[in-house]
């Protein structure tokens, strides 16, 4: 069973009247409702997943408001679902990862903006920056600029969250542009409360159909020459329509300063939260929000309001910019605006704010503290501030010092009894045959490969390219190369951009494809090639892999012409590393397919173990399979454990005084997958792993024969 998100959905019927206390990512979805939103599509990817999650499985809850809701097979076929509110009042809403989702629905969001919308589109973005991304470091804010899109970045706060999904489709409507709204990872899952309104049945649903389609329109089109036209209204009438919206309906806030009014902080309103904090650091603000100095809130970053701007900055004695990552888009159009008007406050950003990174506590305080050494007189508090980050400081300092080495790294890995990892297993040991070849690495759960002890992937250069990237590379190499990717990002982009590319020009390829049956990276989300429920609830297939069931990648490969394919399950390492070998040194010239098949843990202990739990309830017999070491048959190599990356095979102390080296123990935690004793045999190893099975509620006889046993064996122990 997948996660289950029953609650969630229950709570986006709250009406008028109640309080909902919960997460901000499910805040925006329940203002998508209240704004009457007609369609909502996506792909799934932190930190939004839950927005598209909760509905998917509210679909019934949809369908009595007329809400339609599409699971996306990439970003860019969700920005396309988009063209529906071009000509009709229809209000859309999308979501996906940014900035790699930004980048594959980047064709459609230009063509979009181009002829501009007439329903509110409104397209959630999780903007994933900082030390804590799993993605490249760049901002969604340069496609806002390039495409002419409202940027939205909501201050941190329930209640204006869920005002700027509402605002946000008034203010693509009365601008006629799509609006975006970046959510960082904290403003996702920030806790609070706001008070509910009714949910809104869109007037034109899929219970109240449409019964014409709109008239031909070619400036509707993104098509020359009317595209030339597009251009020159974003400037002329879309752009100040939307500047109207923002100051009229107080889109941006203005928090006045209690003390120091000849000062000012321009902030992204997403910052808030953490810039306050900062502020109570200086001692400039109090435990309520209560600042000194005027701060103006951006919770649309762009377009900026230059009237809104200059008349916050005019006469005091310096504004600082809080703005997070580069370019310095904000700080450089606010510099811009005040040269134009002769204003000449001194502005500060980037000069006393770091110019990449995530701006944390700590970060935000450094700088502030900057900025008020240089503009305020130092007091108590800022000196305590001062003394506060030097503290940090000599702390980290100190650690360092006192390691006599450095710290081991701890590289992230996969999950225990993950059924890639034997794949990467078989892989280190065909390339001892074959030699080192080059590994052209995905996005994915398999990306865990590029660390040790595997150490595998050249590159990674998008969801599903992994084939597509080594097609430069491969031509130049004595050996084949290899492209791995997964099931997701097979059907995200791997089967056009790849596949289709290789048949096409005939190339001399080694693919190899994870088929866990899901996207397991974002969520482990339902995908084509999932086994469908009715399987999933057989009884007898409780305890068995269920990606079998599901042909269709490989009924869709040799539909489209692959020739040498071979299907393997994950767990058996010598299997696997004879395909793999065979793969890398055929005969046979063109694309080489390898189906990795192994059915994700993470979903399969979901399904299992409440599966068992009732077994055991009922007193029914249950056998669970479980790995172990003999310690007085290990030598102490460790061969096993740089083979395998297993987090429950480590080191223990040997129990033997006259030997040094620590034996290999498995230890709790261990499901059972059975790769450590597969490894052994693959790589020929030593024979020190058991496989023991434990029976829980056996029958009568099996405790019969579990005495005699012991008995036997007690018998032949000396005295």
């Amino acid at each position: 069973m997948e996660v289950s998100f029953s609650k969630e959905v229950e709570m986006l019927r709250l009406g008028a009247g109640d309080t909902f206390h919960g997460e901000g990512i499910l805040a925006i979805t329940k203002g998508l409702l209240q704004s009457g939103v007609a369609y909502v599509g996506g792909y799934q990817g932190a930190p939004v997943s839950h927005l598209l999650d909760v509905m998917v499985q509210g679909k019934a809850y949809m369908d009595e408001l007329g809400v339609h809701v599409e699971a996306c097979s990439n970003e860019a076929s969700a920005a396309a679902m988009l063209g529906a509110s071009i000509h009709y009042p229809l209000r859309g809403a999308v979501t996906w990862k940014s900035i790699v989702g930004t980048n594959v629905a980047a064709d459609a969001l230009s063509n979009l903006s181009s002829p501009g919308v007439t329903g509110g589109v409104l397209v959630v973005v999780g903007e994933d920056y900082g030390e804590g991304a799993s993605v490249i470091q760049e901002r969604t804010h340069a496609y806002a600029l390039k495409s002419s899109m409202c940027l939205l970045d909501p201050r941190p706060d329930l209640g204006v969250m869920v005002r700027m999904v509402e605002e946000g489709f008034r203010l693509s409507e009365s601008s006629n542009m799509p609006c975006l709204m970046e959510l960082r990872i904290r403003t996702c899952h920030v806790r609070g409360s706001f008070e509910c309104k009714d949910n809104v049945a869109p007037t034109v649903s899929t219970r109240s159909l449409m019964e014409e389609p709109a008239g031909f329109d070619y400036m509707r089109l993104a098509h020359p020459p009317v595209t030339f036209r597009h251009e020159k209204l974003k400037g002329d009438a879309r752009i100040p329509a939307a500047r109207s919206y923002i100051a009229e309906h107080g889109l941006n806030e203005l928090m006045p300063g209690r003390r120091h009014a000849d000062l000012g902080i321009v902030v992204q309103g997403g910052l808030y939260n953490a810039l306050i904090r900062s502020l109570q650091q200086q001692g400039l603000a109090d435990a309520f929000g209560e600042t000194d100095i005027p701060i103006l809130v951006l919770n649309v970053t762009y377009p900026l309001v230059p009237e809104q701007v200059a008349d916050f900055c005019v006469g005091k004695r310096a504004v600082l910019v809080v703005e997070e990552g580069q370019p310095e888009y904000i700080e450089q159009d606010i510099a811009t605006l005040l040269r134009r008007r002769d204003i000449q406050t001194p502005l500060h950003g980037k000069d006393m704010l770091p110019p990449a990174g995530e701006y944390g506590v700590e970060v935000l305080s450094a700088g502030i503290g900057a900025f008020v050494a240089k503009y305020i007189e130092p007091d108590e508090a800022s000196h305590s501030a001062q003394a506060w980050l030097a503290g940090n400081r000599e702390r980290r300092e100190a650690v360092a010092r006192s390691l006599s080495s450095p710290l081991p790294n701890r590289p992230p890995s996969f999950c225990v009894g993950c059924p890639e990892r034997p794949v990467f297993s078989a892989l280190k040991l065909a390339q001892q045959e074959t030699g080192p070849v080059h590994v052209a690495a995905d996005i994915g759960c398999h990306a865990f490969g590029t660390f040790e002890p595997f150490s595998m992937g050249h590159s990674i250069l998008g969801y599903g390219m992994s084939l597509a990237s080594r097609a430069g590379v491969a031509p130049m190499m004595n050996r084949r190369t290899l492209s791995i990717m997964g099931d997701g990002g097979f059907w995200h982009n791997g089967l056009l951009t790849g596949v289709q590319s290789a048949l096409f020009n005939g190339d001399d390829a080694v693919l190899l494809i994870f088929k866990n049956g899901y996207t397991s990276a974002t969520g482990t989300q339902d995908i084509i090639s999932t086994p469908d429920d009715e399987i999933k609830e057989r009884a007898e297939d409780k305890q068995q892999s269920l990606v079998d069931k599901n042909q269709t990648i490989e009924a869709t490969l040799k539909g489209l012409g692959v020739q040498w394919m071979r299907t393997v399950t994950t767990y058996d390492v010598e299997r696997m590393r004879r395909t793999l070998t065979e793969a890398l040194t055929s005969d046979f010239d063109g694309l080489k397919v390898v189906i990795a098949e192994g059915e994700c843990q993470l979903e399969r202990q979901r399904r299992i173990k409440p599966w068992i739990a009732g077994l055991l309830k009922r007193g029914e017999r249950v056998v669970r399979v479980k790995y172990g070491v003999d310690e007085d048959v290990c030598n102490g190599d460790h061969a096993c454990i740089r083979l395998s990356g297993c987090p429950t095979l480590t080191l223990r102390d040997n129990p033997d005084p006259l030997k040094v080296d620590p034996v290999a123990t498995v230890i709790d935690g261990c499901v059972g997958c059975g790769l450590c004793g597969a490894n052994a045999h693959a790589a020929t190893l030593c024979p020190s792993f058991y496989r023991a099975e434990v029976v829980q509620n056996p029958k009568w006889h099996e405790r019969l024969l579990h005495g005699l046993r012991g008995a036997f064996v007690r018998a032949l122990q000396p005295a």
